[in-house]
């Protein structure tokens, strides 16, 4: 995807030309620019349009507020960040194991930004290789872990069918080239091999309740706003099937508070975990209303 305004004429998932102009979103982490959301009148993808070339992205990053390559615990809101992320990666290396079926394998964790999950699994036993393009992360997670992280352009020194499990954790949203990274994804598997992948769901109570100034839009740094129905399709389309599509709970009141404080809120925590509570209670009967979800797709 690049500046190009050619990106808007067709649909990146299905190629249908029922694109549209959904709304407008302000990046409200470093450049205060304001970008395009583009809908498909036929399959109903959403994606961030006339977003900056591969080479220039890098500088929208550029914040100590992006956690993820950070590592910033200044605020409040990042404090919890921190510790819900430490109930998270008990969960989420359970998940490996459960669905794997196996104790000890070979994992690739793309975009592991500080490291902490390969970390989790590593301890756990597991052969671990991870990807990182931001050198700030790479750095931190070599400095605190002895991870050695590699870069995308690193990805052909693995041999095909090389791991029993591949995992992205509000990564998939990032990737610029969407099918390239699926079929890579499905060579590096084993047969019966998993794909997990966390992505925020602009089909839930947050996304809903504060539309265009939703944190999770994220512009342009997010550049794919997927619903359960178009990932599951994706997934399809590069011989992946879905088996199974679990809520991340928490989610909910770390966007709750962000979108709270671009709204311009007074009280941004408060709020931020009023209707994240709300936005909790509508997902217990209907998982599509979930802020995040986790997929987990079985190679075919």
């Amino acid at each position: 995807m690049s500046s190009d305004k050619n990106n808007i004429k067709v649909c990146p998932l299905c190629g249908s030309r029922l694109v549209t102009e959904e709304m407008k979103c302000k990046d409200y982490f470093v450049s205060g620019e304001t970008f395009p959301i583009y809908s498909c009148g036929e399959c109903g993808f959403r994606f961030t349009g006339n977003v900056p070339s591969e080479d220039k992205i890098g500088q929208y990053y550029q914040s100590n507020s992006y956690i993820s390559h950070s590592d910033t615990r200044k605020g409040i809101i990042n404090k919890i960040y921190h510790w819900v992320r430490s109930l998270m990666l008990k969960e989420k290396s359970s998940l490996v194991i459960h669905f794997t079926g196996l104790k000890k394998g070979n994992l690739l964790d793309y975009g592991t930004g500080t490291g902490y999950f390969p970390n989790r699994m590593k301890k756990k036993g597991w052969n671990v290789e991870a990807i990182e393009v931001s050198e700030e992360a790479r750095t931190f997670a070599f400095e605190h872990f002895g991870l050695k992280p590699k870069l995308p352009s690193e990805m052909d020194s693995f041999g095909e069918k090389s791991f029993d499990c591949v995992t992205l954790w509000h990564v998939l949203e990032h990737i610029q080239d969407l099918h390239g990274i699926m079929d890579k994804f499905n060579a590096l598997l084993r047969e019966q091999g998993m794909l997990i992948i966390a992505v925020p769901n602009r089909t839930s109570y947050d996304a809903g309740r504060y539309g265009n100034m939703w944190a999770a839009y994220d512009v342009p740094r997010h550049l794919w706003h997927f619903s359960p129905v178009t990932l599951a399709n994706l997934g399809n389309m590069h011989g992946f099937s879905l088996v199974e599509m679990i809520t991340m709970p928490f989610d909910g009141f770390y966007i709750s508070m962000m979108s709270e404080k671009n709204r311009g809120s007074r009280f941004p925590f408060l709020k931020g975990m009023f209707y994240g509570a709300a936005g909790w209670l509508s997902s217990l009967g209907k998982r599509e209303r979930s802020s995040s979800l986790i997929y987990i797709f079985k190679k075919k």
